[in-house]
């Protein structure tokens, strides 16, 4: 019977078998190239996919010939695939859900872009354009087709600009990196995915490492491309076996879309306890005790079903900054939280919640995605601050936290922020310029910490505890200045002592907050965050003169409008 040898282990596999495992080796995992047809009938939908354009076929527009004239090369491939192009594309259901795929089959002249291909990749965008259906894309791809030169590199531009369309019109794009994509298909529309996901031991990039060897001299590790270091690097979202593949994609197509809004019924949440007696420095120690509910306790359990996305899509992928999306309710939220470590080896890899340029830049990402499929946004807040140091300034970390503010300040969806630990100065305020801002009981949100705070007022860190009561840094403290909106209270003894309830409460609460704010026209949501950030820390004599003026003015200005309005009275005639 014929078979083949698995490139990783050389193990010699079965053609008969291989369809059943998904071209999967049984020995070592590898994941062979997929025909094209065999990926479609995977991922969708019995009987559900329609293919489009299958008559358009390649020509020869340059009469290319190397060993073989360019014709006699694509009726190989034609023989030895069974499709006419090197992708095919079509619309389908996954799990009921339309959506249009595209596939590339790598046996199909390297699963290189020509003018067809890019022709027939435009077509499908175009087509889900119109019809506001999302993609999935599954890549296979050596780059661009050199026997139709500068007409197979043009493609690039022509696939770009039809993604870019897709993209505006707020549809979601899923891209399927296998093994290999590189070239002009990954620099053109397999990278511009709103989540990336990879195959297990694929390589990605732009030239491949045999192209970088011969050109440069150069060696160049395969490692580097293989996409579990693209995910470390911050450029890849997942890494997924093709077996969890159709789970993954479906869970995706469900939740990238807008949720309904609307006024909701709000129950009463439940009857706070009486708070804890507790100094500004007892609560700093809680909010910093090791074993307290962290993040990923929290996503883990007031969130249902949270998937995690990796990376800035530039430089990293931050541990600190732990990101995604997830049900509450019943509706998708995304998520973006501070992740300071449940144990000391934990927080010495995530450094304690304080994360760097490509943490908050990671979180801006999401938030975008939030922002194209008018998602709701929640985070979680828990850090010191912003990592110091001269690697964090050398990698722009003050840009990466304006950058955060202003585009969660600015961000269209419903946002809420929730202190769950320490916050503490602008790495806190960067995921915290919410809507509704809640802290739980024993929480900490300050300028600085008490004890960087008493090192510069006292030259002494040892003052940390009554400067703690001189910063008003407390939850009942915030919502007295009215920069929280609400205090989550915690289980008797703290969040520590019954994880499970500490989640419930912080859930029920943010159900709550949720549902008050989809009740609100978007407009009034905007202009109503605006006021809130712009008239903070407007307290004491001065603003209070000041409010009476512009109350005056307004009273003033309606009077006007009023007098204007009245109709002139008519002359008298003698």
């Amino acid at each position: 019977m014929e078979s083949r040898i698995c490139p990783r282990c050389q193990a010699s596999l079965d053609r008969a078998a291989l369809a059943p495992s998904l071209y999967v080796c049984p020995s070592c995992g590898f994941h062979l190239p997929m025909p094209a047809r065999e990926r479609v009938a995977q991922l969708a939908d019995a009987r559900s996919f329609r293919e489009w354009d299958r008559g358009l076929t390649s020509v020869d527009p340059l009469g290319f010939a190397d060993q073989k004239p360019y014709r006699e090369r694509l009726a190989e491939a034609r023989e030895l695939t069974g499709l006419r192009e090197a992708v095919v594309t079509g619309e389908a259901t996954l799990d009921g859900q339309p959506f249009v795929l595209i596939v590339f089959d790598f046996q199909f002249l390297g699963g290189t872009m020509g003018s067809v291909v890019g022709e027939k990749v435009a077509r499908a965008f175009e087509r889900a354009t119109r019809s506001r259906k999302p993609v999935v894309a599954v890549t296979a791809s050596g780059g661009a087709r050199m026997q139709e030169g500068i007409l197979s590199l043009l493609q690039m531009a022509k696939t770009a600009a039809c993604v870019g369309q897709h993209h505006a019109a707020g549809l979601p794009y899923v891209a399927v990196l296998s093994n290999p994509t590189f070239g002009g298909v990954a620099a053109s529309f397999a990278a511009r995915g709103d989540v990336l996901v990879a195959e297990p031991g694929a390589l990605v990039g732009f030239v491949g490492p045999r192209v970088v060897e011969m050109t440069t001299g150069e060696s160049a590790p395969e490692e580097a491309y293989r996409a579990e270091t693209l995910v470390r690097n911050g450029l890849v979202d997942l890494v997924v076996p093709r077996g969890q593949q159709r789970r993954v994609l479906g869970y995706l197509l469900r939740h990238l879309r807008p949720q309904p809004s609307g006024r909701v019924a709000r129950p009463p949440l439940p009857p706070a306890g009486q708070p804890a007696v507790l100094s500004a420095w007892e609560r700093v120690q809680l909010a910093r005790r090791v074993g307290r509910p962290t993040s990923v306790d929290y996503l883990s359990r007031a969130f249902d079903g949270f998937l995690e996305l990796h990376g800035d899509r530039g430089s990293g992928d931050d541990p600190a900054v732990v990101a995604g999306l997830g049900e509450v309710d019943g509706h998708t939220v995304f998520v973006v939280a501070q992740e300071r470590g449940r144990t000391p080896e934990e927080q010495q890899v995530r450094r304690r919640g304080m994360a760097m340029p490509e943490g908050f830049r990671k979180a801006c990402r999401v938030m975008q995605l939030a922002s194209k499929f008018r998602v709701p946004l929640v985070t979680l807040v828990d850090t010191p601050g912003a990592y110091p140091g001269p690697e964090s300034e050398r990698r722009g970390i003050a840009a990466a936290i304006a950058e955060c503010l202003s585009t969660m300040v600015a961000l269209p969806v419903p946002t809420v922020a929730v202190v769950i630990g320490e916050g503490g100065s602008g790495g806190a305020l960067a995921l915290a310029t919410a809507d509704r801002v809640l802290m739980l009981e024993h929480a900490v949100y300050s300028v600085i910490s008490p004890e960087g705070a008493a090192a510069i007022l006292y030259r002494n860190a040892g003052r940390a505890p009554e400067v703690a009561e001189a910063l008003h840094l407390t939850s009942t403290d915030l919502v007295r200045l009215g920069v929280v909106d609400r205090v989550v209270p915690e289980p008797l003894g703290g969040a520590h002592a019954d994880p499970d309830r500490a989640a419930q409460l912080v859930r029920d609460h943010l159900v709550d907050a949720l549902r008050e704010l989809g009740a609100l026209p978007q407009a009034r949501r905007l202009r109503d965050r605006y006021r809130r950030y712009r008239h903070v820390g407007q307290v004491g004599a001065y603003w209070k003169v000041a409010l009476r003026e512009e109350l005056a003015e307004l009273r003033e200005g309606v009077a006007r409008r009023l007098r204007r309005a009245q109709p002139a009275k008519p002359q008298e005639t003698g």
